[in-house]
């Protein structure tokens, strides 16, 4: 360990841990406190499985500059997949880029923390106070709310705040007086870490005091570079410029300077910097730009978003692009249900993000650089999860915004050296993680729900060659069987209903464009999952190349080498969204299907079942809130005649599986989906079929709400009574007039009006029980 000697450590502030985050005196003159992001509460999920950061954002931003309380081995690192545990009790430092709510990680970026004193080198043990630069801090002195982010780190007496533009993070420390200050700059840590991660690193020194950097790192993205830019509001007094790697086995010359403080920069793969101060009397402010493409983008960016020196302002800015993004709603509700609403509605706005500099530039999956002409390209596509909610959230609130999203998926398809859309990229690189072709689904809803602006015939051009790409996920066997055989592909019978239904959504652009020929071929394939359905058991099974199905079957079994993705034949045997009418007939009818659906929540199930499979959780019966296969399931009551139940069902995974606390998600956010699902179902209607222009009804669970739709129109839900003694839909009106169906239009809502709820005591067993009151099935669309 390397020990610079400054002075001796403050003691550590109060430890006690509460939800409740005082703010200093002081800390936020001139800041207004009313507006819609008021109501946000980042600390929600940031404990447990939830896996979201607290840290200071804009909407879609390319910057997440939030705290990190551990970045362990990749093997051990599966609940710091954001960087921070709301149980930690030391930071490790503030870096640039983090992942909201997913179950894999990466990034970490730019890794800054303020030093009052004694300047260690290295991390150190959090079990170990003082072995190392992280510090100990009390849940007490933070302060959480939308676009800001404060804490005091304990070891150090530092009052640490934080804001962020849409590529700057503004930084500004306040040090004891009397101590020297130092900012320390790692390139090391990385969420997800192992060795050999950083492939190469470099850092410079500016003649006018700006430090730039760029790391390449082979992590889920291989060979992923990321360039920063960044200038203090104080000259430097000193600096210097480590290479930290041992045991290198060439290291070429020596450059020019004898001291690591006379290197005006520094390449290899274990950088450190450390700039210093001296004895403060103000504050000292710290902004950093981010580029995916190069340092020279990265100062451009910072000469552009981040000039001046004024945290209060950029951090009133970033409250004012939260309460402008989060007022597309208005919400009436008690306190609590207000934060957990707008929470939602927070983390369902934070991807995809921004990857893209002020000039136009950004990294394409084939690694070189592009320019974007005429949209904003976005990344951080978490495609399997947020094809389902969040994506057709932006659609309704913010279809401007889904035009760019759209035309980034064909600019990255454009550009990729495989020919198709990204299955789940981030920074424009892809991962290759998980299955299916959810790009499809996330433009034909579009498309669909009339959002224009982007090229159809190149979207649909782009749609077809993903699904017909033969080397994914054995689609040559699909295609020629019908289904994916589980001895040449593992999670076979996943991965036929998933492409089943991408497949049926892409006729459904297809058929809209007058695109006959196209959508006849995926309207037959979208009818693949009765390959995967077995009338014997009662269950979706995955099928030898011969015919046969995999012997032997348990329907309860899950994980990696069985028929399913993260999830059994319990939870997946219901997904066919695109045709819940033909999944009832194979079921046998309303009757049996609505006693199956009883069967699946009411199971008694150990929760350790699930233990070799992470991202199950939120279990009720068989059903896994925590996970997105089940998140439909609850609504398919509607399509069997039987919405009380959907309504009972929503009433108990509403109170079982959110909460306003930081473990108040049963899952991972994944990327906004799971906050997504909230915000639908407590609007009272939720997407089940994304590519059909159809919400399935369910129950609100707030008194109302107002949808701003722009020009001037407006879409307002309302309910009464709305109390736990009235949980059940007596009657709905829509716009004054009896509504006897149990699903809305998409035109129906973007043209405005009321939506209300007669809300009671006991089940209404008769609304919404015909056929011709269901929601559409592929037989609706012509399947």
């Amino acid at each position: 360990m390397t020990i610079r000697l400054y002075g001796v450590l403050p003691c550590l502030l109060g430890a006690a841990v509460g939800l409740a985050a005082p703010t200093p005196a002081g800390a936020h003159a001139g800041i207004r406190a009313d507006g819609h992001a008021a109501a946000v509460d980042p600390r929600i999920g940031t404990g447990g499985d939830g896996h979201t950061f607290p840290g200071a954002t804009v909407p879609f931003g390319m910057i997440q500059l939030s705290p990190d309380t551990a970045m362990p081995d990749f093997k051990h690192a599966y609940k710091w997949a954001a960087g921070y545990q709301y149980g930690d009790s030391s930071i490790l430092g503030f870096s640039h880029t983090h992942f909201s709510g997913s179950g894999h990680s990466d990034l970490g970026d730019v890794l800054v923390m303020p030093i009052a004193g004694d300047v260690r080198l290295e991390p150190g043990d959090p079990a170990k106070p003082g072995s190392g630069y992280r510090s100990r801090f009390s849940h007490d002195s933070e302060v959480v709310q939308a676009g800001y982010y404060a804490v005091t780190l304990g070891d150090y007496g530092v009052r640490a705040e934080l804001t962020a533009g849409r590529r700057i993070g503004w930084h500004r420390y306040t040090f004891p007086a009397g101590k020297p200050a130092h900012v320390l700059l790692d390139l090391r840590p990385s969420i997800y870490d192992y060795a050999g991660k950083v492939l190469w690193a470099s850092l410079r020194v500016h003649a006018n005091g700006t430090v730039t950097g760029c790391r390449t790192t082979r992590g889920w993205a291989p060979g992923r570079e990321l360039c920063f830019a960044m200038r203090f509001s104080q000259p430097m007094t000193s600096r210097e410029l480590l290479n930290r790697e041992a045991d290198v086995t060439y290291k070429g010359f020596k450059g020019p300077g004898n001291q690591a403080e006379d290197r005006d920069a520094q390449d290899g793969r274990a950088l450190v910097g450390v700039f210093d101060f001296g004895k403060l009397k103000q504050p000292l402010e710290v902004k950093v730009a981010i580029s995916p493409v190069s340092e020279a983008n990265a100062v451009a960016n910072l000469d552009k978003d981040g000039a001046g020196w004024d945290f209060d302002a950029r951090r009133a800015e970033a409250k004012a692009a939260w309460d402008q993004a989060l007022a597309v709603i208005d919400v009436d509700a008690p306190k609590t249900a207000k934060t957990q609403f707008y929470t939602a509605l927070y983390h369902a706005m934070l991807s995809p993000t921004l990857s893209m500099d002020v000039n136009g530039e950004f990294r394409g999956p084939d690694h070189a650089v592009h320019r974007a002409d005429g949209f904003e390209f976005h990344s951080t596509w978490s495609l399997w999860d947020v094809y389902r909610a969040q994506q057709p959230l932006m659609v309704l609130l913010n279809p401007g915004r889904s035009t760019d999203f759209i035309r980034s998926l064909i600019a990255a398809r454009e550009a990729s050296p495989f020919g198709i859309l990204p299955v789940w990229a981030y920074q424009g690189l892809e991962t290759w993680c998980m299955i299916g072709y959810h790009a499809v689904p996330v433009i034909a809803d579009a498309y669909i729900k009339g959002v224009r602006g982007f090229d159809a015939g190149k979207a649909l051009e782009a749609m077809v060659a993903s699904a017909t790409y033969a080397p994914y996920g054995d689609l040559a066997d699909y295609m020629k069987l019908g289904y994916v055989p589980i001895d040449r592909e593992p999670e076979g019978a996943s991965k036929t209903l998933e492409y089943a239904y991408d497949d049926w959504s892409l006729a459904q652009m297809a058929k809209a464009m007058g695109r006959a020929d196209v959508a006849a071929t995926f309207a037959k394939r979208a009818g693949n999952w009765r390959h995967a359905w077995d009338p014997q058991t009662g269950f979706m099974r995955a099928r030898l190349s011969d015919g046969r199905f995999r012997e032997p079957f348990d329907p309860e079994a899950a994980g990696y080498g069985s028929d399913y993705t993260e999830g059994n034949a319990w939870q997946y045997s219901w997904y066919v969204p695109q045709d819940v009418a033909g999944l009832i007939g194979a079921m046998g009818g309303d009757a049996k299907f609505v006693a199956k659906l009883d069967a699946l929540f009411d199971a008694k199930v150990d929760p350790s079942h699930f233990k070799h499979v992470e991202d199950i959780t939120g279990l009720i019966g068989w059903y896994a809130h925590g996970n997105e296969p089940s998140h439909h399931i609850a609504y398919l009551y509607d399509y069997a005649g039987a919405p009380w139940k959907t309504q009972q069902r929503l009433k108990q995974i509403m109170d079982s599986q959110y909460a306003p606390r930081p473990d108040g998600l049963s899952g991972n956010d994944d990327l906004g989906q799971m906050s997504a699902w909230y915000v639908f179902t407590a609007l009272g209607f939720y997407p089940v079929t994304p590519g059909s222009d159809e919400y399935a009804i369910g129950r609100p669970f707030v008194s109302r709400a107002a949808i701003h739709l722009g020009h001037g129109r407006t879409f307002t839900i309302t309910a009464s009574p709305l109390d736990d003694a009235h949980p059940y839909v007596g009657a709905v009106t829509l716009n004054g007039k009896p509504l006897d169906r149990t699903y809305l239009r998409h035109g129906e809502i973007v043209a405005g009006g009321e939506l209300h709820f007669t809300m009671q005591a006991e089940p209404n067993r008769g609304w919404g029980r015909t056929a011709t009151a269901r929601a559409a099935a592929m037989s609706h669309y012509g399947g």
